[in-house]
C-alpha cells in the first residue's frame, strides 16, 4: 500500500491526523526532526526522523517509499519569535516547503495539504473572516505561510498538483480517547497556559486586556478541537482525491469564545480556582478574529463536533492531568 507522508506528524497537530489517516485506512509515515515534536506521540505509522531543511534527506525519503500524498504540518510558528529570528523562519518555512514540492515533483506525488494559518489575514475588522478576505499579514511568521501558499500554486500550475491549504484559527483540547495531546516547550498556547493555573504550576493566569469592544472586554477567538481540526484533513485529501478543485479553506467553528468565557469554563471542569490578572493588551491583538467556514463545510462535507467549549476543555484537562 502507498504510504500518506506526515511532516511534522510528531507534534501536537500533526499526531492527532496520523490517528485521523490510520483511522480512515491509510498507511501513514511520519518525518519529523523531534525538535519540537515527541517520538512517544508517533503511534500510526512509521518514524523517520529527520530535517524538512536538509534537502538530501527528503530526496532519501521519497526515493525509499512510495508516497501518496504529502500533509506538511512541520514549520515554526510563534508569532514574537519570527520577528526576533527572521531568518529562521523564512528558511525553515519556505526552504523546507520548497524542498518538499520539488521532490513531489520529481516523483510524482499527486496532493498536499499544507498546514496554514489565519494569521496570513492579520487584523481584520469584521464579524467572521472568510478566505475572501483581503491577505495582510502583520508578522514575519504569517508572511511566510503566504509565501508558501503562494509558492505552492506555482508548483501546482506547473506540475498539476492538487492542494489544500487549511487556515487554522485556535487549534484546542486533546484527542478524547488520550492517546496524544498538547505539549509544547514554551507552551504559549491559552488554554494549556490556563490549566497550568488550575493545577498550580503557575502563579497566576493573565488576561491581556479586559478593554476590548466585546460583550465582556476581553479578546473573542475561534477555538476548534484539534480532533475535529484532524478530520477536516482527511476529508481534505478525500476532496482531492474525488476530483476537487485546489483550494486554501478556513477551519474553525464560526462561532467565538472570550478569554473570560474560557476561564469560566475551565474553573467549571477543573473545579479549581484560578489566580487570575488583568494584564495590559499585547501589541497586536485584535478584539475579535473567528472564522466564517462554511466553505470548508460545504466543499469538504465536513462539520466540527467536538468544539463546544465543554469537551476542549474537558479533554485537555484530562489530557493535561496525566502527560505533566
Amino acid at each position: 500500500m502507498d504510504k500518506v507522508l506526515v511532516v511534522g506528524g510528531a507534534g501536537y497537530i500533526g499526531s492527532h491526523c496520523c490517528k485521523a489517516l490510520a483511522q480512515s485506512g491509510r498507511e501513514v509515515l511520519v518525518f519529523d526532526d523531534l525538535s519540537t515534536g515527541h517520538k512517544d506521540l508517533c503511534k500510526w505509522g512509521d518514524l523517520v526522523r529527520g530535517d524538512v531543511c536538509d534537502k538530501a534527506a527528503v530526496d532519501q525519503l521519497f526515493s525509499e517509499y512510495k508516497i501518496s500524498a504529502v500533509f506538511h504540518f512541520a514549520a515554526k510558528s510563534l508569532v514574537g519569535e519570527s520577528g526576533q529570528k527572521p531568518d529562521l523562519y523564512w528558511r525553515t518555512n519556505l526552504g523546507g516547503t520548497m524542498n518538499l514540492l520539488n521532490a513531489m515533483a520529481r516523483h510524482f506525488v499527486p496532493h498536499i495539504i499544507f498546514s496554514s494559518t489565519a494569521a496570513v489575514y492579520g487584523e481584520p475588522d469584521v464579524e467572521l473572516i472568510s478566505e475572501s478576505q483581503n491577505i495582510q499579514p502583520i508578522n514575519t511568521y504569517g508572511r511566510t505561510k503566504v509565501a508558501c501558499e503562494a509558492m505552492i500554486k506555482s508548483y501546482a500550475e506547473a506540475h498539476s498538483l492538487g492542494f489544500v491549504c487549511p487556515r487554522y484559527f485556535n487549534a484546542a483540547g486533546a484527542d478524547p480517547e488520550l492517546e496524544t495531546g498538547e505539549d509544547h516547550s514554551p507552551e504559549t498556547h491559552v488554554i494549556p497556559i490556563l490549566l497550568d493555573a488550575a493545577r498550580g504550576l503557575r502563579d497566576q493566569f493573565s488576561i491581556f486586556g479586559d478593554d476590548y469592544q466585546t460583550d465582556d472586554g476581553s479578546a473573542v477567538r475561534d477555538y476548534i478541537h484539534v480532533k475535529d481540526l484532524a478530520s477536516a484533513h482527511v476529508a481534505a485529501l478525500d476532496f482531492l482525491l474525488a476530483g476537487g478543485e485546489s483550494t486554501a479553506l478556513n477551519l474553525g467553528t464560526s462561532t467565538g469564545a472570550s478569554v473570560k468565557e474560557l476561564l469560566q469554563a475551565a474553573v467549571r471542569t477543573t473545579n479549581r480556582e484560578i489566580q487570575t490578572v488583568i494584564a495590559p493588551r499585547r501589541a497586536g491583538d485584535p478584539a475579535r478574529l473567528v472564522a466564517d467556514a462554511t466553505q470548508a463545510q460545504k466543499l469538504l462535507k465536513w462539520t466540527p463536533v467536538n468544539s463546544s467549549l465543554t469537551q476542549i476543555i474537558d479533554d485537555a484537562w484530562r489530557w493535561h492531568l496525566k502527560r505533566f
